[in-house]
């Protein structure tokens, strides 16, 4: 993974807001904006093309998410990601799994049936490319195809920012675990998510919910204590630096 400064490749001349929000945001989530990066408002202005104002709005925007943090001096960087809140983090992840899936076996129509199919087909294509980043952003279309299903507009824009707020980790997990070749298993799951919700078997897709999120759960948790075994001190050799410690 590349460390690049900053999304657009070329000045974005006439955006506004939402433009400089949307590349900024796809950028760090993606880590091609690593955790850490300053965010200079008079750099961003010029490649942007754009005046301060704009820049400055966006950032808001991003520190709203979480996704950005101003510094005791007020500088700007990327907000790095808290290894120490995740156990929060993946009880309300594993949650929003469930209640949503279930919700969807409950209230699905044809055309919720058609849009997750459709999300699946494009996650199916990205794995087979072993394009990371496609997979995490196809796999966050697919969940939210389900809670849409479920007709909870409060549940799809938590599970929506829980998703996003997860990219990162999972970009670091895709790398680091599998070289970004992800197993065939991650696919047959949300097929079998799919089959209960299309039958409205509720207490099925609850159970393949919980069992796909815990999985993912358990496998993070037990990379990151791998990677943080790895840098504790046990001669008088330099520890090395883990790829966690690096992002954070």
């Amino acid at each position: 993974m590349s460390g690049k400064a900053v999304a657009p490749a070329r000045p974005v001349r006439g955006a506004g807001v939402q433009t400089v929000y949307e590349q900024l945001r796809l950028a760090i989530v993606n880590l091609d904006l690593p955790p850490g990066s300053p965010l200079d408002e008079v750099r961003l202005s010029q490649q942007f093309a754009l005046s301060r104002t704009p820049v400055r709005e966006a950032l808001v925007r991003l520190a709203g998410d979480g996704l950005v943090t101003t510094l005791p001096n007020r500088s700007t960087v990327v907000a790095p990601i808290d290894f120490e809140r995740l156990p929060v983090y993946f009880e309300a992840l594993t949650l929003m799994y469930r209640v949503t899936t279930r919700a969807a076996a409950q209230r699905r129509m044809p055309r919720h049936i058609a849009a997750m199919r459709q999300a699946q087909a494009q996650y199916v294509e990205a794995v087979a490319r072993n394009d990371a980043v496609s997979m995490i952003s196809t796999n966050r279309d697919f969940h939210l195809a389900i809670a849409e299903a479920g007709g909870n507009s409060y549940f799809t824009s938590w599970f929506s920012r829980l998703l996003d707020e997860g990219r990162r980790l999972l970009r670091l997990y895709y790398y680091a675990a599998f070289d970004d070749h992800l197993p065939r298993k991650y696919v047959d799951e949300h097929e079998a998510i799919i089959r209960a919700i299309e039958k409205g078997d509720a207490d099925r897709a609850d159970e393949l919910a919980a069992l796909h999120a815990a999985q993912i759960v358990r496998q993070i948790q037990s990379y990151i204590a791998r990677d943080v075994t790895a840098t504790m001190r046990l001669s008088d050799k330099p520890a090395r630096r883990s790829r966690s410690a690096r992002a954070s």
